[in-house]
């Protein structure tokens, strides 16, 4: 006589579909955005049904650290279990848009202290890898008109033309500026190229009519 086996396979529920509902990333948004924690926010923007094991696996992947995310790019975030190219390109734009939360919209922002100036390029330029050196070219009121970018690199007396610091103000006919540059390192104290560049601004901007009303070095996020 045959005997017949019969294998049946065995199922694991996801993470998700042991939650109950008021537990699961998506409701847990919906109700307080602000209250979640990393897992959550990112299963919610990952969606699906193992949306918690493909955050978890996210996280483990950059050491639990979110600007390692951000800095990440499309290819590497795919690689990680259970992405892939789809949804490494929607992880990267839901966290350049948090980012766009802190460019000035509307009316533009008068710059009457560091701490304005600060306010609109800090997010940002504390998150990048390289030193970017970056001027802000305001108008007779202080308004800003424009950020633009003039260095990508080291930034030290040697590299840098001051030449070039002055070229967007005098385009736009800016009666002001403000010079900004990150360290990647984390340390914002001014090294002596620092200071030496800032010295040089200075005196080139008396000669131009140009007042430099601050130069701000942005601390790196390591």
């Amino acid at each position: 006589m045959e005997t017949q086996l019969n294998f049946t396979p065995s199922y694991k529920p996801t993470k998700l579909k042991t939650l109950p509902l008021r537990d699961q990333p998506a409701y847990r948004v919906a109700s307080n955005a602000n209250g979640c924690n990393l897992a959550e926010l990112l299963a919610a923007v990952v969606g699906g049904a193992q949306q918690i094991e493909v955050a978890e696996g996210l996280l483990s992947h950059f050491g639990g650290d979110i600007q390692r995310l951000y800095k990440a790019s499309v290819p590497e975030i795919a690689m990680v279990h259970g992405v892939g190219q789809q949804l490494a390109v929607r992880l990267k734009a839901a966290l350049a848009l948090a980012i766009r939360l802190h460019e000035p919209t509307g009316e533009r922002p008068v710059i009457n202290s560091p701490a304005d100036a600060a306010a609109l390029v800090m997010y940002e330029m504390g998150l990048l890898e390289q030193e970017h050196l970056r001027v802000l070219l305001l108008d007779t009121r202080n308004r800003l008109l424009d950020i633009v970018e003039v260095y990508c690199g080291s930034v030290n007396s040697s590299q840098i033309r001051v030449a070039e610091i002055f070229r967007p103000a005098i385009q736009r006919n800016c009666p002001a500026i403000v010079v900004c540059h990150n360290h990647p390192s984390g340390c914002a104290d001014p090294s002596p190229d620092d200071v030496a560049v800032t010295r040089a601004i200075v005196q080139a901007g008396k000669l131009l009519d140009i007042s430099l009303l601050d130069h701000l070095i942005v601390g790196g996020s390591r």
